[in-house]
């Protein structure tokens, strides 16, 4: 009642009060001086955060003809009659590990695509290679695709037979001359974002980096998958302890030439 302390409704057990201020309502409190739910006209509701409410079709059509008229190339957004929009989003490959791939099959074809063939399901053969560093992939896609099914759609691209769960899209922004990077949600729909940003690639842009290890799911990985991780990380953890030994071996050789010119000189 004095000090207007505040908590949740499913934290009140928990609190445990000291005030001795002069006035202190001590009916209201417990011998351990919890707080008891009489008291409860201090204590705040828990209250679900309010979504925003989806825009309507007219909202959508608005804002793509505002996006489209800030477009320079052909990638234009298109509205259907049903509400859902179909457009472009670049999305640059920052990957620092190698990645596996069915090893001797050729690219793929037009065929092959119009006909949804995997190449990567006609061997059992596997190989590591390092994607090109910050390769960039355009991809058409519609309102509801999610992020999810875009990291799928880039593997299947690249004939990646890592599991999706390696990798995590993430929207990096410029602010005040900093590069800001989140990570999105799998169940975000990155064309959405896209259009609230504009077709301008410095205010948004997409990326596709490994996932963190904490929150990789390992269970989900086959025997063979978690063989590579190892090898990819023993291998990593070499080339470390080589660029450290590289490091100090010409410092000490720096070190030995500054002995070796100084000799001899007073002081």
């Amino acid at each position: 009642a004095d000090c207007r302390y505040t908590c949740h409704q499913e934290c009140r057990s928990l609190i445990q009060l000291d005030c001795r201020r002069p006035g202190q309502c001590q009916s209201q409190l417990s011998p351990e001086g919890t707080l008891l739910p009489p008291c409860s006209q201090n204590v705040t509701q828990t209250v679900e955060e309010e979504k925003p409410e989806p825009p309507t079709t007219q909202e959508i059509k608005q804002k793509i003809e505002k996006y489209n008229a800030k477009v320079t190339n052909c990638l234009l957004m298109k509205l259907s009659d049903d509400g859902t929009y179909t457009g472009f989003i670049k999305v640059h490959l920052k990957l620092r590990r190698p990645v596996t791939v069915p090893a001797g099959i050729r690219p793929q074809s037009i065929y092959d695509a119009l006909k949804e063939v995997n190449l990567a399901d006609m061997t059992t053969k596997r190989t590591s290679f390092y994607l090109p560093l910050d390769a960039i992939k355009q991809l058409h896609i519609s309102s509801t695709t999610t992020v999810s099914e875009v990291i799928q759609g880039l593997l299947k691209k690249f004939m990646v037979v890592d599991n999706p769960q390696k990798f995590a899209l993430f929207k990096e922004m410029r602010k005040d001359g900093q590069v800001l990077f989140q990570k999105l949600p799998l169940t975000e729909c990155p064309l959405y974002l896209r259009l609230l940003a504009g077709p301008d690639t410095d205010a948004l842009s997409f990326v596709l980096k490994e996932n963190e290890t904490g929150e990789v799911e390992w269970d989900a990985f086959s025997i063979p998958e978690l063989q590579n991780f190892l090898m990819i990380l023993d291998k990593e953890e070499k080339d470390k302890i080589q660029q450290v030994h590289r490091k100090y071996e010409r410092f000490k050789q720096r070190l030995q030439q500054t002995l070796k010119e100084a000799r001899g000189k007073p002081g």
